[in-house]
C-alpha cells in the first residue's frame, strides 16, 4: 500500500445509533499519468465506507477529470459529498518551492483554467452532492446528517454567509471545506456544528522529527501548525479532521515525514 490508513472514532451520534464509516480523502492532485495513484484510490473501496468525503485538489491536469472519474468509479456509487480547492480550478505553476514556507500574503501564481465544470458534473451524476457554498440533507445507517460547505478560502472564494444559520433538524451537523482557514472554521463553529472535514495542508508536507512524531513547518494558512493533519478539538468547538491528502503539485513531488494518506473516521454514539 502507497499510503497511510488514518484512522479515528469520534462519539459525535445520537444514543443508540449505527456507527458510520466516513472515508475522508483530498488533495489527490491528479494527472494522467498517476496510475500508482490511481491504483491505490480504486482500493479505498475496500476500507467499506458508508460515507465518502473529499475536501478538494481531485486535479493537476487539465486532462485529469476522466482520471478523477474513473480512480472514484466504485466509490462514486457510495453516499458522497465534496469541496472544490484551488488546484480543481487553474493549474499548477512552478514556483519557488521555499515560498511554500512562508508565510502566506495573499497574492498566487495561478495556471491555466481547469474544466472543474466537468468535474462537478461528472461527480453529481453518479449522486455526490456539491458541497461548495450549498447545503445538503442525507441519511446514512438511519442517522440523519446535515452537511453545509464552501468554496476554497485559498483562493478567497468562499462565502461561509451563503450556507451560514442554524443547523436545519438533524441528529449531526457538518461541515465540509477544503482550506481549513481560521475565518471558515470560526463561522462553522458559531452555528455549533459538530464536526468540520477539510484538507489543503498536506499535513505540512515538510515535517520535523520532534518528541512524539514529528511538526509541520507550515499549514499554507492561518491553521495552527499543531492541527496540521489528523483530528483536532479545542474546548467548546466542533471535531476537526484534516485530511493530509495523497498528492502533491507536480512540480513539487516531495513529502518529508507526511507520507501520502487517507482518513476512516467512524461516527459512534456518544455515551
Amino acid at each position: 500500500m502507497a499510503y497511510q490508513l488514518r484512522e479515528a472514532t469520534l462519539p459525535v451520534l445520537p444514543p443508540g445509533a449505527a456507527p458510520i464509516r466516513v472515508l475522508h480523502f483530498s488533495d489527490l492532485h491528479l494527472t494522467p499519468a498517476r496510475s500508482q495513484e490511481v491504483a491505490d484510490i480504486k482500493s479505498f473501496i475496500n476500507l467499506k465506507p458508508d460515507l465518502v468525503i473529499s475536501t478538494g485538489d481531485f486535479l493537476a491536469h487539465k486532462e485529469a477529470v476522466p482520471v478523477a472519474l474513473h480512480a472514484l468509479d466504485e466509490l462514486l456509487a457510495l453516499p458522497g459529498l465534496f469541496v472544490f480547492g484551488s488546484n480543481d480550478y487553474y493549474a499548477p505553476k512552478f514556483k519557488n518551492p521555499l515560498n511554500y514556507l512562508r508565510k502566506d500574503h495573499g497574492p498566487r501564481i495561478l495556471g491555466d483554467e481547469l474544466p472543474f465544470k466537468d468535474l462537478a458534473y461528472g461527480l453529481e451524476r453518479r449522486g455526490w452532492k456539491n458541497l461548495n457554498h450549498a447545503r445538503a440533507i442525507i441519511t446514512i445507517n438511519g442517522t440523519k446528517i446535515e452537511a453545509r460547505g464552501t468554496d476554497d478560502a485559498h483562493l478567497n472564494r468562499d462565502d461561509y454567509n451563503l450556507v451560514a444559520g442554524p443547523a436545519a433538524e438533524c441528529d449531526l451537523a457538518i461541515g465540509v471545506t477544503h482550506a481549513p482557514y481560521k475565518r471558515v472554521l470560526d463561522a462553522m463553529n458559531r452555528d455549533d456544528l459538530d464536526l468540520i472535514f477539510a484538507g489543503h495542508t498536506h499535513g505540512g508536507q515538510v515535517r520535523l522529527p520532534w518528541p512524539g512524531g514529528s511538526k509541520a513547518l507550515t499549514t499554507n494558512c492561518d491553521l495552527p501548525k499543531w492541527r496540521a493533519r489528523g483530528v483536532s478539538v479545542q474546548k467548546g468547538e466542533a471535531w476537526l479532521n484534516v485530511s493530509a491528502g495523497m498528492g502533491t503539485s507536480p512540480f513539487a513531488r516531495i513529502r518529508v515525514a507526511s507520507p501520502p494518506e487517507v482518513s476512516l473516521i467512524t461516527l459512534e454514539a456518544s455515551i
